[in-house]
């Protein structure tokens, strides 16, 4: 626990020891008067309640200094009561890691995320690629499992029975299969759609709804403010973020999202702070082109990316995931040619012409997952095969070892996915995509046509910050107002000549940090 936050709780103890209605009397009183939900120590500190001559604070001292209570309110301030609309993501909680990087200001877990103080459930939407039903309906409290849930998946044949199967004693769980009408697509978007009694908040994060991916895997969650409802008068302009989600969850063509997308329209998103970008399967053609995948990017950094006068510099484009696919046999057949001409997009630049930043590519060495939490284990949620890696061996020239000391998740194997636009220095961040798209076609979309079409396989969803000024400054700690974290170590490290990036379906004999070796079949 901080010093600092350990000292204020004893003065405040004291406080409520001596019952010092005199010094409560002189402070601002609470807006929320005795409806207040807080119980931090800091607030009442701050602000008079109309109890406070009762207990010296609204509710008995032993609930007050509950530290999961403590967790849930600073989670709750830090998300609906921050001064900037643009909220930094959060990591989720590592088991095995020291606790200072687990704090409520760094990282959260999926209880934290339906816990009760985040707001009164009423209903809930999951949209995912992997689920365990009887373990996600534990991680809701016992009081909103009963409440309608939809369960947006891609399975299909004996994947799909096995989810029937799972989500049968569930009579609150309905499903929802994506069409998948492209070979070799996915359902990958990870996204939680969260309605309450008073507004609705949307949640986008890298994490399956398995337990080992919320266990021991360095993730990302990105948890937006309780959009309010709208009333009856308010302007129905909508933002940015609204009408790209409702174009999101309009591309399934499915009466099952119908409840979903109306609960939407009846609310104000215009304090998300972040840009949707997202990837729906399809051949899209004209102004849908532009709606989609890597085009979406090259669209919004040619209106709200950095201008090319600031990053002409140097300024270079990290990409970090947890899987590649087939990107072509040369690197400017994809890699370097229109997903990196869209990445280095600059404002008020041509959508048709773009010039192509220099490109660093974080991604797990065979060590790094041999030494992981998970030990080879962790292998199994990077899939990058042998054929492929084969045929783009030009990709170690740009490859990137995963460090994250700063987060303390260098062991925790990476399957979270950031994009992100640096000053050669580091010290600046021009913009930074948190998403599920991994290195792919199939995830970003390719061009066909004569660049008049974008092909996409599979469904993706991700949040793009970028900074109301010019830049973000780049923090080794809590993110401040102005201020992004990345989740890896800056400056990067390079590929040696003897690294060799991980392959899921090689053999490794040498045993790893817990005694195993990895032989796939």
């Amino acid at each position: 626990m901080d010093s600092s936050l350990s000292r204020k709780r004893s003065l405040l103890e004291d406080d409520i020891a001596s019952s010092s209605a005199s010094t409560s009397s002189s402070l601002p009183p609470c807006k929320y008067g005795s409806e207040c939900y807080r119980k931090n120590p800091e607030h009442f500190a701050n602000f008079s309640h109309p109890d406070d001559e009762k207990f010296g604070v609204d509710v008995p001292p032993k609930k007050l200094f509950k530290k999961e209570d403590d967790d849930l309110t600073s989670y709750v301030d830090s998300i609906d009561h921050a001064t900037s609309p643009c909220l930094p993501f959060y990591l989720t909680k590592v088991t095995g890691i020291e606790d200072t990087y687990n704090r409520p200001d760094f990282a959260i877990g999926i209880k934290d995320i339906l816990s009760p103080s985040m707001g009164k459930l009423e209903a809930s939407a999951q949209f995912n690629y992997m689920f365990d039903v009887p373990w996600l309906i534990e991680q809701y409290p016992a009081t909103f499992r009963d409440k309608p849930l939809l369960l947006v998946h891609g399975d299909q044949r004996e994947a799909l029975a096995k989810l029937r199967c799972e989500a049968d004693p569930f009579p609150q769980v309905k499903l929802m299969q994506a069409r998948l009408e492209i070979m070799y697509g996915t359902h990958h978007s990870k996204m939680m759609l969260l309605a309450y009694e008073d507004g609705l908040r949307v949640v986008i994060h890298t994490a399956n709804l398995i337990a080992r991916d919320w266990h021991q895997k360095s993730q990302g969650v990105w948890i937006s403010r309780k959009f309010p409802n709208l009333s009856k008068d308010a302007d129905t302009v909508q933002t940015g973020f609204k009408t790209d989600l409702l174009d999101y969850l309009s591309a399934y063509q499915n009466k099952g999202l119908s409840e979903w997308i109306e609960r939407i329209k009846q609310h104000d998103l215009s304090q998300a702070g972040v840009r949707l970008v997202a990837s729906v399967p399809g051949a899209h053609c004209g102004r849908d082109m532009l709606k989609w995948g890597h085009m979406k990017m090259r669209k919004i950094l040619s209106q709200h990316g950095p201008t090319s006068t600031m990053v002409n510099s140097g300024w270079p484009i990290i990409g970090q995931f947890s899987s590649i696919g087939s990107l072509g046999p040369t690197s400017s057949h994809w890699l370097t040619g229109e997903w990196l001409a869209s990445l280095s997009s600059t404002r008020g630049a041509s959508i048709t012409v773009a010039k192509t930043a220099k490109l660093h590519l974080v991604f797990p060495t065979v060590e790094n997952v041999k030494n992981s939490l998970e030990g080879y284990m962790a292998g199994g949620s990077i899939p990058y095969s042998s054929q492929n890696a084969q045929k783009q061996s030009y990709l170690t020239n740009y490859m990137c070892h995963w460090k994250a000391a700063v987060t303390g998740r260098t062991r925790a194997s990476p399957h979270i996915k950031t994009y992100a636009r640096t000053s050669d220095d580091y010290t600046k961040l021009s913009w930074l995509l948190l998403t599920s798209a991994n290195l792919s076609k199939a995830a970003w979309g390719g061009l066909e046509k004569k660049g008049t079409q974008l092909k996409i396989r599979s469904y993706e969803i991700g949040v793009l910050f970028t900074p109301e000024n010019e830049s973000y400054s780049i923090s080794t700690s809590t993110p401040h107002s102005g201020q992004m974290r990345l989740p890896y170590d800056v400056p990067l490290t390079s590929y040696s000549a003897s690294d060799c990036p991980w392959v899921w379906n090689n053999r490794y004999l040498q045993p790893d940090c817990l005694g195993q070796v990895w032989t796939p079949s």
